[in-house]
């Protein structure tokens, strides 16, 4: 009902880790091959991102972060502020991690409360955000059985999936296919 009276964007948050050594998944291998050798970095490096969608144009906005704590969650905080477009308040649709319930974060959020407003899932729900949906896709696309010698790399076959999905677009808007009313 918030929604219909008022004039919200509506936009999903989440969190991900990708690990340098990849995905392995089912794939087509030619019938002379009956045992693939799949190369993997031996490695327990990894790239943290906040990662946003606004479920009516399907924009995703992403940070790379080296941690996710309250001031991270800060940073992305006034990212997507910034896609906010004039006359509306953004509704942002995210978990329950500690670091979203921040005392650090109160004072930013009080002080930008006509901009901006927290709507919590229920704990253990990731099923209700359609951003977990984009890090599998992102997974599908730039990870699966594929090597990474360094994270470099890693971090370039990412930077070049989420600058396909920067501009509005169909692909991840039929990922927020989520009806929230029961």
């Amino acid at each position: 009902k918030k929604i219909e009276n008022e004039k919200y964007v509506i936009w999903c948050e989440d969190e991900c880790h990708f690990h340098q050594n990849g995905t392995i998944t089912r794939m087509w291998v030619p019938p002379e091959i009956k045992d693939p050798v799949i190369l993997q970095e031996p490695s327990h490096k990894k790239i943290s991102l906040f990662g946003s969608i606004n479920t009516v144009t399907g924009q995703f906005v992403y940070r790379f972060s080296t941690i996710f704590n309250a001031e991270t969650f800060l940073e992305h905080l006034n990212q997507i502020l910034s896609y906010r477009p004039p006359n509306k308040k953004i509704l942002l649709i995210l978990d329950n991690a500690r670091y979203h319930h921040a005392r650090y974060i109160r004072p930013w959020l009080e002080k930008n409360k006509r901009l901006i407003e927290l709507l919590f899932l229920p704990p253990y729900s990731p099923e209700l955000n359609p951003t977990e949906l984009i890090w599998k896709r992102t997974r599908y696309k730039a990870t699966h059985n594929r090597y990474f010698p360094t994270i470099d790399s890693l971090c370039d076959a990412l930077e070049i999936q989420f600058q396909q999905w920067a501009l509005p677009n169909e692909e991840l808007l039929s990922l927020c296919a989520i009806n929230y009313v029961a």
